[in-house]
This record gives C-alpha cells, structure tokens and sequence, in this order.
C-alpha cells in the first residue's frame, strides 16, 4: 500500500484556506496513491473555542473530502473539530475511495492544554479494513497511553497517529512512534503538523513511518512537505510468523 504523508502549517481556524491547501497538495499525486493521511485538527489548528468553528458531521468539510477521495479514488485520513448533540469531539474521519467514512473520537483529551473542558472523549476504538489492511486510527495524545494502542490478537497492521505535537516535546514523540512500532510489531505511520500557532506554539513536523521492527521507513522531516512511503503485508506476516512475539503478549481487557 502506498500512502502519502500530508505535513503542512495549518493556518489558524481557516476551514477554507486549509481545505484548499490540501486539495491543491492532492492534485500533485501519482494516481497509485492508496491512503493520504493529514494531521489533526488539519482544518483549524489545536484550537480551544470549538463553539465557533465545529461543524456538524455532513458538514462542508467532510464533503470536500469526500469529493476527493471519489475523484482521486483514494482514502482520506485526518481528524477535525465536530458538533454532535451540543457535544463538541475531535474526530478523526476515515474516508474511503467511494465516499463512505468511519470516524474515531480521541479517547485521551490533553488536559496541559484543558482540551477535556471542552470536548468530550471517545470510547470506541476503531479498526478500518482497507485493501486487504487493518488499520487502528489514533490521535495526537493517544500516543503516550500504550495500553490503548495494544494490539489485540493481531487485530490491525497499521496503526496511524495524526497529531498537532509541538516541538518542545518532540522527542518524547519520535520515542514514541517507534515503541508503538516495536510492542505492537506493526507498521506506523504518523503525521504532525508544522508552524507556529497564534500561541506561539512552534510545530517542527517530524511525520514519519516506520517498519513492524521499529526501522525508519521514512525518517522524521521538517517543514511543509509531502512523503511517499510504501508498506508491504507481506513482510509483516512473515516478521510475525518467524518471532511470533504478539503470541506472549499479555491479556487485558479495556474499561469504557
């Protein structure tokens, strides 16, 4: 599966101007791209004053993004401010070539930045089946709670982070990723925003992707750029087969 890595300065809580920049970003890929997979909040910024910028679910951005994952026949992956039930989430959308979606609302709210006063968490983890892949779709802040990215019974092959991680903690974030990799023997593929937000919070980027042993696929980039990087199933089930790790792994369950 070939996925396209979309790292970009999101200008602060400008739907359209960010919108466009992504369909422009779009327009520049080859016609094999499988996955395009965008930060979080990739709309508006890591912003705290959802009550003026949500939208509802059929909302215009959804829209545009199903406009072009049907046109480009690709899938589309990132997450944005929402309004359901006069309850405000940060969801991530996945959308599929054909236009269909599933969503996933962040489980851990970053309280440092009082994101839980604001919006309410999820308690559904989801597992996207895509071309043959299981795909666990998380976050930003998700990342330091290893317990909730645990695989269970090899149940996703990807797991995806989408972010807004500012670079006074961005070691903690490459350390991160490749642990996820490495416990979980799965492929990662992360992607941060870069910039400065009006808080003078700097980004530096950093998306990547790395292999089910914790190698660099592509190696963490700064600035407004897009990566290509390929992840092959059948390397995978090999690595498992041949180390059989997850086969020792403890069992847990998770309370809602």
């Amino acid at each position: 599966m070939k996925i396209a890595l979309l790292q970009f300065d999101t200008l602060w809580e400008n739907k359209e101007s960010n919108l466009a920049n992504v369909a422009d970003k779009m327009q520049t890929l080859a016609n094999d791209i499988d996955l395009v997979v965008l930060p979080e909040m990739f709309t508006t910024g890591f912003s705290m004053t959802p009550n003026l910028i949500a939208e509802i679910e059929n909302d215009h951005t959804l829209k545009t993004l199903q406009n072009l994952a049907i046109k480009q026949q690709l899938a589309i992956t990132g997450s944005w401010i929402t309004k359901e039930d006069d309850l405000f989430y940060n969801r991530l959308y996945f959308v599929f070539p054909d236009g269909s979606y599933q969503t996933y609302n962040k489980r851990h709210l970053f309280t440092l930045a009082g994101e839980e006063k604001v919006y309410t968490a999820g308690n559904e983890k989801l597992i996207v089946s895509y071309k043959g892949w299981n795909i666990c779709p998380l976050v930003c802040y998700d990342l330091r709670f290893p317990v909730y990215s645990r695989i269970e019974k090899e149940n996703y092959d990807l797991l995806i982070y989408v972010a807004s991680w500012p670079d006074r903690r961005i070691f903690a974030w490459d350390s991160l990723l490749k642990a996820r990799a490495i416990e979980n023997m799965s492929y990662v593929v992360a992607v941060n925003r870069c910039g400065t937000d009006p808080n003078d919070v700097y980004y530096s980027g950093h998306s990547q992707a790395i292999d089910f042993m914790g190698a660099y696929i592509q190696e963490p980039f700064l600035n407004e750029e897009i990566k290509i990087v390929e992840i092959d199933k059948e390397s995978l089930e090999k690595a498992r087969a041949k180390f059989a790790f997850l086969n020792d792994a403890d069992e847990f369950e998770l309370k809602k």
